[in-house]
């Protein structure tokens, strides 16, 4: 195992493509259960206007031999805030990423996008049929409802 963030100052990266996903040996692999990051501060730009976007993401995945390292995570998903795509790319490409660095099991993703234009956009995927007799909490984020 070759940390190369935790435990020692690292920067942001300055774009997703230079982010690099850590892992660690998973201490069950044995045992299929669910780790989930909740993510309620996630922001990246609009690649027309450069404005920016912010969501709560919900990532649940099932792992096998690796977990995602969370300070690695962490700064991935930070180089987000200076990159430009849409909310469907974005949410896609992190379960993307993250199936590629731990080969898990399983994965999903919630990316629960607060209005652009006065419209919320909410993006659900998943990588298969979840594993047989896995206990999958709700994700627990109420669909956008204004001030209603």
């Amino acid at each position: 195992m070759s940390l190369t963030q935790l435990g020692r100052p690292a920067e942001i990266p300055e774009n997703p493509d230079e982010a690099v996903l850590e892992t660690v040996p998973n201490p069950h692999p044995e045992i299929e259960y669910l780790v989930r990051f909740a993510v309620p501060e996630f922001t990246s730009l609009c690649p027309i206007t450069g404005q920016p976007d912010f969501a709560h993401l919900v990532i649940d995945y099932v792992p096998d031999e690796l977990l995602v390292e969370s300070k690695s995570l962490k700064l991935f998903l930070a180089s987000y805030r200076n990159h430009g795509a849409f909310h469907e790319a974005c949410t896609i490409e992190i379960a993307e990423r993250i199936i590629a660095a731990t080969e898990c099991h399983w994965l999903r993703i919630g990316g629960y996008w607060y209005p652009r234009g006065g419209i919320p956009i909410d993006v659900f995927w998943q990588s298969d049929v979840p594993p047989a007799g896995l206990w999958l909490p709700e994700q627990g984020v109420a669909s956008y409802r204004g001030r209603g």
